[in-house]
């Protein structure tokens, strides 16, 4: 074959694109792209799939309008209360409970309280008889059907509002009756009131008996204390601790200095030898750290590997594998390997006995520093036993002293405290037309913003589930493949009058796209002196030969001397497509049990031969693999101007990728809404990974239906009437290479 065609293994992948798609090849990786989905891409989803978005805001809208004019009307009354920011001081002291609001956060405690599980507890204990009766019969059915207890109701129908700007804070409560709701409202705030001055009162005497207790206790500890420092004062000599005390402290320093630095050693013999250890489970080049690489007998090892490995490439154009030269050449490569790896584990045993030496040192240093500490201690402790106690008795002296003095100032306090806030307004009932719930306007709106974002959510959850192969950014931007063309969705016919379709005319939309396919290929650098071509797919039933039959015929329409090779030998189709009997082909030619010429089928159409399989083989990989298979496509492409061949889908076997090193290039065929995204990225990515042109992709069997929605820049509804009056005047036959420009043009 053409080596020029091919890129060279390690290369970059060459610009593919056929200038208007912009993707393709020089996308970054295999499958990904740095391609976005326009404004335009997300319109068209929600046109394909404008029913979903329907329905859903149906549901939801009806759904709100039921629930809006089916709601129990709800009345709310609303009392207020005025927090005050400090209590009237009769004598200047501390207060036991903190009544003084000074932040946001002290108005807030106040609101919790309000909102509290005692307080409702309070109001529910004050509803008794007919009054409770009056209150509980719009919730005789819970909303599960269990019946509600008076305290989830209020807890579940009371508001507290702090009002901005202000110590004002509004207590509000909803009931379907007005005058209900006016009371529960009133009682909130009256046994708020009642119960913050309770507790304010309860918490000065629980105070006053508590610091009694406290100061008998504190009393009995400063004398215990008193005693035992004097104890301590006369065992030890404090003197003489200082001095000992500055002799081991400066030793302790420059311990820790040295352990420092030692950790700081093992740390770098640590990273390094890790590195190695890295290295050498996943057996990776150990060259490539910076401080092995500076060995100059590695460096040295490395480059004269490196320099025999080119030798050897270099040898390869010219003798093969098995010639002396080359077996001379491999054994030097072989034996500066082995040397190299002898460096290499030299300098890796070198890393590791610096990295336990460093250990050692390490585990010495800190053992002494340790000692020190230990004789530091020792002494410290003394001194610091000494001042702790001191420290204490003197804490704890204060403690009584001040204790005293608190235990008089609560005792005063104990008769003058006030709840520290007021009632403002009081609530009263509701006008009959002043409902809160249900909320009309709001409900509606709920319903309609509602029904449009689920309905929008429910459409792109759709599209995005669905990851099958349709709209030219997949191919471009997930697949990774140029688009080289469309070909249409055909009606129902037979399977030779498909893969003929182009010169039997029975679809001229068909027949269109295939002529504007081979125009894109003749169009292309890369593709229009190509020879040999292969065509493939992801998955069976996708098209494959269907586009090599009916390209090959376009082709040779066009004047060229065309040959189609079937390669599937698995499932071979084009006999069939022809109408031709599969008695010797590809299979006969590889065992060399049949000759080129016995095994071609001439003339099929002008210019147009095949060769098919011969037969199912039960090696195909093999007879792939045969010198003979070779020889025969070399042979083919002295014959023939282009040389098609049908090969297996790549995601059910390998066949294609053993024969892609004899061809030029290479079509993808995907069939529109049939292949998974990853199913043709993963094919997609085999394929280029061979390093083997390959032109792009075609898509098949697009459904005209939606293609607005994905490619109305191929496809346009104006041009069906062009296509019928095209195929009235032309004829049927595209044999006549008049009437073949004239549909062109």
């Amino acid at each position: 074959m053409d080596s020029q065609n091919k890129q060279p293994a390690g290369a970059p992948p060459a610009d593919y694109g056929n200038g208007g798609y912009g993707y393709g090849y020089n996308a970054p990786g295999y499958g990904e792209s740095t391609a976005q989905r326009s404004l335009n891409d997300y319109l068209l989803i929600l046109r394909e799939r404008v029913w979903y978005v329907v329905v859903v805001f149906l549901v939801v809208f009806s759904s709100a309008l039921v629930y809006t004019f089916s709601q129990t009307k709800i009345f709310e009354s609303v009392a207020s209360i005025q927090v005050l920011r400090q209590d009237a001081k009769v004598i200047q002291a501390e207060s036991v409970v903190e009544t003084r609001v000074l932040s946001t956060e002290d108005l807030n405690t106040l609101v919790k309280v309000l909102e509290s599980a005692v307080i409702i507890k309070r109001v529910a204990d004050r509803i008794t008889g007919d009054e409770l009766r009056q209150f509980m019969a719009p919730y005789e059915k819970g909303r599960w059907g269990d019946p509600l207890t008076p305290l989830e109701v209020l807890g579940g129908n009371r508001r507290i509002v702090p009002l901005r700007l202000s110590l004002v804070v509004q207590v509000s409560y909803r009931h379907p009756d007005p005058v209900i709701a006016a009371k529960i409202a009133n009682m909130f705030v009256d046994e708020f009131l009642q119960w913050n001055a309770r507790v304010r009162i309860d918490e000065s005497m629980r105070a006053v008996e508590d610091l009694q207790i406290r100061a008998e206790q504190q009393r009995k500890r400063v004398e215990e204390q008193a005693l035992a420092l004097q104890a301590y004062r006369e065992k030890n000599d404090m003197v003489s601790l200082d001095q000992r005390k500055d002799i081991v402290t400066e030793t302790l320093k420059q311990l820790n200095l040295l352990v420092t630095q030692t950790q700081s050693q093992l740390k770098q013999s640590e990273i390094r030898w890790k590195q190695v250890q890295e290295r050498l489970e996943s057996k990776s080049d150990l060259a490539e750290l910076p401080y092995i690489s500076q060995n100059p007998n590695i460096g040295q090892l490395t480059q004269q590997v490196a320099s025999r490995k080119i030798e050897i490439a270099q040898m390869r154009e010219r003798y093969r594998d098995k010639h002396p030269t080359m077996i001379e050449a491999s054994n030097n490569l072989a034996q500066s390997e082995r040397e190299l790896e002898r460096a290499l584990a030299s300098a890796a045993a070198s890393i590791k006995a610096e990295y336990e030496n460093a250990l050692r040192n390490d585990e010495q240093a800190r053992k002494n520093l340790e000692e020190a500490s230990t004789a530091t201690l020792a002494l410290d402790r003394l001194a610091v036993q000494y001042s702790a106690q001191e420290r204490e008795f003197m804490i704890n002296n204060e403690i009584l002293t001040n204790l005293i003095s608190r235990m008089r100032e609560v005792n005063m306090q104990a008769t003058m405290e006030n709840s520290g806030a007021r009632k403002v307004d009081s609530a009263v009932p509701s006008l009959p037309n002043r409902y809160v719930e249900p909320k009309i306007v709001l409900n509606i709106g709920i319903g309609v913003v509602g029904g449009l974002g689920l309905g929008l959510a429910f459409a792109f959850f759709v599209a995005f589930i669905d990851d099958r192969v349709k709209s030219s950014f997949d191919i471009e931007s997930v697949v990774g493949l140029p688009l080289l063309g469309i070909i249409p969705q055909i009606k129902k016919m037979e399977q030779p009058d498909k893969a003929q379709i182009v010169v039997n005319n029975a679809d001229r939309q068909v027949a269109e796209a295939f002529l504007t396919l081979h125009s894109s290929l003749r169009l292309r650098d890369d593709a229009k002196d190509a020879k040999v071509i292969l065509t493939t797919s992801t998955i069976p039933g996708e098209g494959k030969s269907f586009t090599t039959t009916n390209l090959a015929l376009t082709y040779a329409a066009h004047g060229d001397r065309v040959c189609i090779v079937d390669c599937d030998l698995r499932k071979p189709n084009v006999h069939k497509s022809f109408r031709r009997e599969n008695l010797k082909g590809v299979i006969d030619v590889c065992s060399g049990s049949a000759t080129l010429d016995d095994v071609v089928l001439k003339d099929v159409h002008p210019n147009l031969d095949i060769i098919p399989t011969g037969g199912r083989a039960k090696n195909p990989t093999q007879i792939l693999n045969n010198k003979s298979f070779e020889i025969m496509i070399s042979d083919l492409r002295k014959r023939y101007d282009r040389v098609f061949i049908d090969t297996p889908p790549l995601a059910a076997v390998s066949d294609a990728l053993v024969v892609l090193p004899l061809v030029d290039g290479s079509i993808f065929t995907i069939f529109f809404n049939k292949v998974r995204r990853k199913a043709a990225q993963s094919a997609a990515r085999r394929l280029l990974e061979s390093n083997v042109t390959c032109y792009g992709a075609v898509l098949n069997g697009l459904n005209l239906a939606v293609s607005g929605y994905y490619y109305a820049q191929y496809y346009d509804k104006s041009y069906k009437d062009y296509y019928v009056v095209a195929a009235a005047e032309d004829g049927p036959d595209l044999r006549d290479g008049t009437k073949k420009e004239t549909v062109e043009n």
